[in-house]
């Protein structure tokens, strides 16, 4: 007898339609799984064969079972086609009888019965929807995210036991309804509040700009200066993620399995920091079936990378692209993913391997070589797609004594959230396209919205800047971009000469 449930697979971000059809017949008692299956899903058979006896039902004896994943040309992974293998082989043999063409089945199975989570279920679903599903039967734990999906009924499904029961029309299992009131995740990270870091204040408005127009920035100080508790303080200035946003990171997140157990939909920004030691997969994404890097983990949030000249040069050039382009396209023999990488490169690094070199009390003990060869270890054509350029120095005794608190981060993030505004209303006027940031403007962009904007006077400090520092077409376009963000702070309509002049100041400075 023949039975088919249909169930799903991921492909970069997205997921994938996969009927699952199960067969039994007389023959030498085996299962057979066909399909391109990885080797989690080859190993469902002894799961499957275990849950299903474990639970009251019968296991066909002496019976061949073919499991045939389809579209058979398609690599299917991970342990996810636990349940709907069960679940096709008691239909298969009659004891649940039931029209399941409008629903999927997603879940791992435990040897007991019990249904685990899986990674992805929120894009399963989704893609699911819109091919026409209406119902979904995943497990519990990821009850939440699969919610998310509006018009699709979700059943929170904790057994193979309670699943036939239900399709056998035993009462007790409801549509899962979600919690208005529970908390939605929000991404850990070491956080604290602008006003708890003492003096920086030039620092502070530098990463305020870059906040507000979504600006790359690296942060140069010796030891000890605040540079990373400046870093880790940038996600309580971000403005709130819109719905479009949130659910974009909820679906990266998914895939990736981070989303802890009962989560649905995060509202809070991401902030990755990953150690100096990552791979190239690990920060961009890869693997023989590509999984998402450091950088689209970062999406809509920030990436901190701290002590920057400690990570492989061949590591950081492989972050051009992604800065560049939003995005990082992954080939493989067997298949090209794109992932979405938008996200905001906040870095810092010592002047030198001591970290003293400038330091107006302390000597450096660094050889002029040394210091030389410890700052070129950061590529031009990587510093040439960051726009702003932070000196932190040593914070006086005096400030640090002082135990007045500086400007909190709500009046910070206040003026920030209303300069997004502004750029998503100008955006929307000029494409109708989603809210986008004055880091993302295309050359034309540039023109429309910066050059011919530029006030009287404006123009000619930019000019001399050009020239005196033989700024490039990519450096000359991100001045005119971060000068932008700065009239928007300033509710400006035109770019004043006093905002290109405090643009030029965040540019790089020869050692």
């Amino acid at each position: 007898m023949l039975a088919k449930v249909n169930s799903a697979s991921i492909h970069g971000l997205d997921g994938e339609l996969v009927t699952v059809e199960v067969d039994i017949s007389r023959g030498l008692p085996n299962i057979f799984i066909v399909g391109l299956p990885d080797a989690a899903v080859s190993e469902a058979k002894e799961r499957v064969r275990s849950a299903i006896r474990n639970s009251a039902l019968s296991f066909p004896p002496n019976s061949k079972v073919v499991v045939n994943l389809s579209p058979a040309d398609t690599r299917k992974e991970g342990p996810g086609y636990d349940l709907p293998i069960a679940l096709g082989v008691i239909m298969a043999t009659g004891q649940v009888v039931a029209d399941i063409e409008d629903a999927i089945v997603i879940g791992e199975l435990a040897l007991d019965g019990a249904v685990r989570p899986v990674r992805g279920v929120l894009p399963m679903v989704a893609v699911a929807r819109a091919r026409g599903v209406t119902r979904a039967f995943v497990p519990a734990a990821n009850a939440a995210e699969a919610a998310l999906v509006s018009g699709v009924t979700v059943y929170a499904i904790d057994s193979i036991s309670t699943l036939a029961a239900f399709l056998l029309g035993a009462p007790g299992l409801e549509p899962f309804v979600p919690d208005p009131t529970a908390e939605t995740f929000t991404e850990t990270y070491t956080g604290t509040d602008f006003a708890d870091v003492v003096g920086q204040e030039h620092a502070k408005r530098a990463l305020e700009i870059a906040a507000a127009g979504g600006h790359n920035a690296i942060m140069r100080g010796p030891p000890g200066s605040g540079k990373t508790l400046l870093a880790r303080a940038m996600p309580s200035i971000l403005p709130p993620m819109t719905d479009e946003e949130s659910m974009e990171v909820t679906r990266i997140y998914s895939v990736a399995g981070l989303l802890p157990t009962g989560a649905s939909l995060i509202r809070t920004r991401p902030f990755r920091s990953p150690h100096h030691t990552v791979s190239n997969a690990g920060l961009v994404g890869g693997g023989s079936i590509p999984r998402p890097g450091e950088v689209t983990l970062a999406h809509r949030g920030i990436l901190f990378l701290d002590e920057l000249p400690e990570f492989d040069p061949r590591i950081l050039e492989v972050l051009r692209q992604p800065l560049e382009d939003r995005q990082v396209s992954i080939s493989r023999a067997k298949q090209n993913v794109t992932f979405p990488a938008n996200f905001s490169l906040i870095g810092s690094m010592n002047p030198c391997s001591c970290g003293w070199y400038g330091d107006p009390e302390r000597e450096c003990t660094c050889p002029p070589q040394l210091v030389s060869r410890y700052q070129r270890r950061i590529s031009g054509p990587l510093l040439d797609r960051v726009d702003v350029f932070i000196d932190v120095p040593r914070v006086p005794y005096e400030k640090l004594a002082n135990a007045t608190r500086g400007e909190p981060s709500a009046a910070v993030v206040a003026r920030v959230t209303e300069a997004r505004r502004v750029q998503h209303r100008r955006f929307l006027v000029a494409e109708g396209a989603a809210p986008r940031q004055n880091c993302d403007m295309t050359p034309p962009e540039v023109r429309d919205f910066c050059q011919a904007l530029l006030a009287p006077g404006a123009a000619d400090i930019l000019n001399q800047a050009a020239r005196r520092l033989v700024l490039s077409a990519r450096s000359f376009h991100r001045v005119l971009k971060l000068s932008r963000t700065i009239a928007d702070l300033s509710e400006s309509e035109t770019i004043a000469a006093a905002h290109i002049a405090e643009a030029l100041q965040y540019r790089e400075r020869e050692s």
